[in-house]
């Protein structure tokens, strides 16, 4: 099975379509050689042959690649109407080096919407900080999905701005602009100081009480922002959406850190699971295929 692509390995790639390409093909082949072959029916147009069927429509491409009987499927599939919310606030350009949880989340919003584009489903991208900053409209075709590319393309090239992040504001705003049944996908690290896991959740039962369902991926550089894995050496923090900076060595707060954020995590997650909401926490050092297993397990439930 090929390899997944990993953040480091992409660093050197500046093309979004071309990488979004490799991220979801190189997915598919994975599925196809996995026993997962139900994920793979809600998005690659194929099912399993059925002995006995006539062989007029089956993909010898894929037969040559997998050894296994695929059958193109025509019929048009249930649209489904995507919403993708990500957080472009400055915590999410940490690790700075990398510009992390950004370039993460950005390439898995790429694939996401190649994913989409491929079931003829429609999406839109809505990017936020303290407020929403760009949002498109709601789409299927081939040009859309090209401009969403270049749209997200250029956001990895945006300097960050000193701001909070507010994604109860923003998800209100959302929820009352969705008029149709939808999936709403944020990718978020769920870091604010404008919000508390009260206001975020009554955002979000706002969405659900618009029968809209939810996928929220809680993106963390897990070995520095919840292990809190430094060297033992005198460090200056600085919180990256207030500038406040702070002078310790990591051994004086860790346990207490790890602790508070354990925590938070935990109800973050105990929320989700009262209202029904899919709470999915990725490390950004990790495969990309997490997210897009997940997404495709979220789909299959939206019909």
């Amino acid at each position: 099975m090929k390899k997944p692509l990993k953040l480091a390995d992409i660093q050197k790639f500046e093309n979004m379509e071309f990488l979004a390409k490799q991220l979801v093909e190189g997915f598919i082949t994975g599925l196809h050689q996995s026993p997962y072959h139900g994920f793979s029916v809600e998005f690659s147009e194929h099912r399993l042959y059925n002995s006995g069927e006539s062989t007029r429509h089956i993909d010898w491409k894929v037969f040559a690649r997998t050894d296994k009987l695929f059958v193109k499927r025509y019929e048009e599939e249930t649209n489904l109407r995507c919403h993708v919310l990500l957080d472009v606030s400055p915590s999410m350009y940490y690790p700075t080096d990398s510009n992390g949880k950004l370039t993460f989340s950005v390439l898995c919003a790429a694939a996401l919407a190649t994913l989409l584009r491929r079931q003829r489903d429609a999406i839109g991208l809505v990017t936020f900080s303290d407020k929403i900053e760009l949002q498109t409209p709601v789409r299927s075709t081939a040009s859309h999905l090209h401009t969403l590319l270049i749209l997200l393309q250029k956001q990895l090239e945006q300097t960050p701005v000193a701001k909070d992040t507010n994604v109860s504001e923003v998800v209100h705003q959302i929820a009352q602009q969705i008029p149709k049944r939808s999936l709403v996908i944020i990718f978020s690290d769920m870091l604010s100081k404008l919000d508390d896991t009260e206001a975020i959740f009554a955002a979000l039962q706002h969405l659900k009480h618009q029968k809209h369902e939810v996928l929220i991926f809680h993106v963390m550089d897990r070995k520095t922002e919840e292990e809190f894995e430094f060297a033992e050496r005198p460090y200056i923090f600085v919180d990256s959406e207030t500038g406040q900076e702070l002078k310790l060595q990591p051994s004086q707060v860790r346990d207490h850190y790890r602790t508070a954020v354990e925590s938070y995590k935990k109800d973050l997650a105990l929320k989700c699971g009262q209202y029904k909401i899919d709470f999915v926490p990725v490390d950004i050092s990790e495969p990309f295929d997490k997210v897009l297993y997940s997404y495709l397990i979220k789909r299959a439930k939206v019909k």
